[in-house]
C-alpha cells in the first residue's frame, strides 16, 4: 500500500484501511492506550524532574510511539522476554534504518552490485526474514483465539481485525503475506514519524516561549485543577494546540514523499520519463512565500479562524490526494494527547539555562526527517 504502484490492489488495501483499521471509531478506541502509555511517560519524567535532571525528550518520544503502537496493532508490547524471537521495537529501528541506507540501484540500475559490497542486500535479506518470523509468531498467536462467532468489527486490535476480515472472504486478496505487508505498512509509516513530529513540536515550543506558555495556558484552562487525567474531550477543545500541531507539521515534514511518474510529462523545461521515481520538495512548498505569510518563522496563530479545507490544500506532510497517508487521524490523536499531557503536567526549559534562540534545530534527511541531535530538556512538576 505504502510502496506499490497505485492500482486496484492498493486502491482496496487503502479502503480497508481507512474504514476498518484507522476510522475515526478506530482510532477513539485507541484511547485507553494512548492514556496509558502517555501516563508511563508522564511519571518517567516526574522521577526525573525532582533532582532538574535534564531528559532525553527524543528518546521517550520514540520508546511512545513504539509502545503505542504495538499494543494497538498487536494487543501486546511484544517486547523480547524468552529469546526466541526480535522485540517489536528492535525490528521497527532496524527496518527504518534499512529504509534509509541508501541503495545503487534504486539510483544506478547499473550500479547495483555494489549494493552486494557494501553489505545492503545482506542485512535487506536479514531483517526480512526476522520480519517474516515475527509476524508469524504473532499471526499465530492471535490466530489460536479467534472465535467463530465474532465479526472483524468486534475486534480492537489491528492484527485481529485484519485475520476476520480474512476469514469472513473480501474483494481484496487478503493472503497472509497481504495481512504481514499491512502490517509492516502500519508501524513503517506510524512510529518513526510520529516520533519526529513529536520532537519537532517541542523543540519549536522550547525554542519559543511565548508559544509555549499561550498553549500551556490553554492546556490548563481547558482541564482545570480538579482533573487527574485529560480526557479527549479535552482535547477537542484546545484550538490553539491543534494550531501548534498544524504549524509543526508546516515547518517539519516528517518523511520524504517519493512518488513514481505513470506517464512521461514536461514540467517546467524538463522532460520526465514514465517510471521515474521523484521526491516531492515538501520543504519548499510549505515555505512558499506566495502561498504562507512569514513563512520562516514559526507562528500557529496563522491557522486560527481558518477553515480545514483552505489548509489541507497546502499541507503535504501526510500525503494528498489519492495517496493521502490513511493514518493521518491516528498520528494527530497520538501527538496531540502526548502533548497536551506534557504541557499541563510540566514546565519545560534547556539544560543549564539555554536560550531557546540557540537551539539548533538542523535536521537530517532520510527515509524518515529527524532532529540531527537529541533534544535534551529539563521538566518541572506543575502542581494544579
Amino acid at each position: 500500500m505504502a510502496f506499490g504502484p497505485y492500482c486496484d490492489h492498493s486502491r482496496e488495501a487503502k479502503k480497508l484501511c481507512v474504514l476498518q483499521l484507522l476510522s475515526h471509531r478506530r482510532v477513539q478506541q485507541f484511547h485507553f492506550i494512548r492514556e496509558e502509555e502517555v501516563g508511563k511517560v508522564v511519571e518517567k519524567i516526574r522521577l526525573s524532574s525532582v533532582n532538574g535532571v535534564p531528559v532525553n525528550i527524543s528518546d521517550m518520544f520514540m520508546s511512545l510511539a513504539y509502545n503505542t503502537l504495538s499494543r494497538a496493532a498487536f494487543g501486546s508490547l511484544h517486547e523480547n522476554q524468552n529469546g526466541n524471537c526480535k522485540s517489536f521495537s528492535e525490528l521497527a529501528r532496524k527496518t527504518m534504518t534499512v529504509l534509509s541506507a541508501f541503495c545503487f540501484k534504486d539510483f544506478f540500475p547499473y550500479l547495483g552490485w555494489i549494493d552486494h559490497l557494501t553489505g545492503f542486500i545482506r542485512n535487506l535479506k536479514m531483517i526480512t526474514e526476522e520480519l517474516n518470523e515475527f509476524f508469524d509468531q504473532v499471526i499465530k498467536e492471535r490466530g489460536a483465539g479467534m472465535n467463530d462467532s465474532e465479526k472483524a468489527e468486534d475486534k480492537k486490535y489491528l492484527v485481529d481485525i485484519l485475520l476476520y476480515l480474512r476469514k469472513e472472504g473480501l474483494e481484496l486478496d487478503l493472503s497472509k503475506d497481504n495481512v504481514k505487508a499491512i502490517l509492516l505498512d502500519m508501524f513503517v509509516g506510524g512510529t518513526d514519524t510520529t516520533a519526529a513530529t513529536m520532537e519537532s513540536m517541542m523543540a519549536e515550543l522550547v525554542k519559543n516561549p511565548r508559544i509555549m506558555k499561550k498553549a500551556q495556558e490553554e492546556v490548563r484552562r481547558v482541564v482545570g485543577n480538579s482533573k487527574s487525567k485529560i480526557t479527549e474531550s479535552d482535547i477537542s477543545q484546545m484550538e490553539y494546540l491543534k494550531c501548534v500541531m498544524k504549524e509543526t507539521v508546516r515547518c517539519h515534514a516528517s518523511a520524504m514523499m517519493p512518488r513514481q511518474t505513470s506517464a512521461s510529462v514536461k514540467l517546467q523545461g524538463y522532460d520526465i520519463p514514465a517510471k521515474t521515481r521523484v521526491l516531492i520538495n515538501t520543504w519548499a512548498i510549505q515555505r512558499d512565500p506566495a502561498l504562507w505569510d512569514r513563512p520562516e518563522e514559526f507562528l500557529p496563530e496563522r491557522f486560527l479562524n481558518s477553515s480545514d479545507e483552505e489548509h489541507k490544500k497546502l499541507l503535504f506532510s501526510f500525503g494528498t490526494g489519492r495517496r493521502v497517508c490513511p493514518g493521518m487521524s491516528y498520528a494527530y490523536a497520538e501527538v496531540e494527547y502526548a502533548m497536551a499531557n506534557l504541557l499541563y503536567w510540566f514546565d519545560w526549559e534547556l539544560p543549564d539555562g539555554g536560550r531557546g534562540e540557540d537551539l539548533d534545530m538542523s535536521e537530517v534527511y532520510t527515509f524518515v526527517i529527524h532532529r540531527k541531535s537529541p533534544l535534551w530538556v529539563v521538566a518541572h512538576s506543575y502542581s494544579p
